[in-house]
């Protein structure tokens, strides 16, 4: 039995960037966590060993979180890397990167970019 499991909205002060302003004072990012995966064996069991654990998954991507890197890119592709040499059963995943009110010339949300894995 197939399954989407998700994690969103993980929070994080980070400092990552080009910017000099970026390395020093930071900025707020968010990060969005989805994969396909068998969940048979979790549905039939109902243990935390036969699924996802969030709480690794959030530990996974707080470690990247907190080591700079000057490009979303990077960041969202050591996170993925770093969650699919966790869970190698995973058939997809997806790892989204915003940037809250990046340094650009005008309003501006955020700036994102999301990395998808077979």
């Amino acid at each position: 039995m197939n399954g989407i499991i998700e994690l969103s909205g993980m929070k994080f002060h980070a400092f990552h960037g080009c910017l000099p302003v970026e390395r020093e004072k930071g900025a707020e990012y968010v990060v969005d966590f989805k994969c396909r995966c068998d969940i048979g064996a979790a549905a039939l069991s109902d243990r935390l060993e036969d699924t996802v654990d969030y709480g690794r998954i959030y530990r996974l991507v707080a470690t990247v979180m907190a080591h700079p890197s000057n490009l979303l890119e990077k960041v969202a592709s050591d996170i993925a890397g770093s969650i699919q040499a966790e869970f190698p059963r995973l058939e997809w995943l997806s790892v989204r990167v915003a940037k809250l009110d990046p340094p650009v010339e005008g309003p501006c949300e955020c700036s994102a970019v999301t990395v998808e894995r077979p």
